[in-house]
């Protein structure tokens, strides 16, 4: 366990363990929840489908692409509950692969058109 106050930073980072360089890692999704099996019901979205949901996030540069580095604030959830869970979905990409997941950032889901 990480043990943090409400308005504290909290810190993350995750590494890809390969040998291989060409390949890179994108933070794609980071829920919190209270429930460490359910990240639905109650859950906060910190990043979405690439797409930042809490003003707080913020990424930090890393000159090896084998790490993700992001940082958010702690919020109300650890105001009302003792503990709360992370889960990050990453997704492995090759470096330099321009059409692949990681290099497309934000992928918000269109609208569909109602029909009479």
């Amino acid at each position: 366990p990480y043990y943090i106050d409400l308005n504290q930073n909290v810190y993350v980072q995750a590494s890809l363990h390969n040998s291989d360089q060409n390949l890179t890692i994108f933070v794609d999704t980071c829920v919190a929840s209270p429930d460490p099996h359910d990240f639905n019901s109650l859950a906060y979205d910190i990043i979405r489908n690439g797409c930042v949901r809490d003003s707080s996030y913020t990424t930090y540069y890393s000159p090896y692409g084998h790490f993700a580095r992001f940082k958010f604030n702690a919020f109300e959830f650890i105001s009302r509950h003792a503990l709360v869970y992370l889960r990050c979905e990453l997704v492995v990409c090759r470096l330099g692969d321009y059409s692949s997941r990681c290099y497309r950032g934000c992928i918000s889901r269109s609208k569909r058109e109602t029909s009479s």
